[in-house]
């Protein structure tokens, strides 16, 4: 199927979607949260696998990160307070999305996949975390929604601060 074709049975492009990625990566390099967060629909899991295990059912595996709706909204909580030490003063990030695919689309749902690196400077320390993300976007009254977001990371460790504090 092409992008012409996903354009005539759902309405959006590769554009759309390109747009729509780029607003939420300027949100979240912005600490923006809370307006990131309205992104998301009310059944939303946010997940990122570990390193070595990307395509692992997370029933039966560890996560780094395996949200849905109320865990996400804690974890915005707690990253805009003063005493969440990994992150106050809060990381300077930038990020740069490149290669966005639509994979297909089913209902009202359109699946996705794009490259990333996010930069994060915080205290002298400077990181960049690459790997692919792969979401499930949902058609709303109010636009694209995620339904699903999954960041795989292609690093194999995590150094130098061996966990990840910021929203990938």
């Amino acid at each position: 199927m092409t992008d012409m074709d996903l354009v005539n049975v759902t309405g959006v492009s590769r554009a759309d979607v390109e747009d729509f990625l780029y607003r939420e990566a300027a949100l979240l390099d912005e600490w923006r949260l809370e307006e990131w967060l309205d992104l998301f629909t009310h059944d939303c899991v946010y997940e990122v696998p570990p390193p070595d295990l990307p395509d692992a059912d997370t029933a039966r595996s560890f996560s780094l990160i395996h949200d849905e709706r109320t865990l996400l909204e804690q974890r915005v909580i707690r990253l805009k307070k003063p005493t969440a030490h990994a992150e106050f003063p809060h990381s300077r990030t930038r990020r740069q999305i490149t290669n966005v695919r639509i994979l297909g689309h089913a209902g009202d749902e359109v699946m996705c996949t794009a490259n990333f690196a996010v930069y994060r400077m915080r205290n002298g320390i400077d990181v960049v975390y690459v790997g692919r993300y792969e979401y499930v976007l949902k058609f709303s009254a109010d636009g694209l929604k995620i339904k699903h977001r999954k960041a795989i990371l292609d690093q194999s460790v995590l150094d130098p601060q061996g966990k990840v504090s910021i929203i990938l």
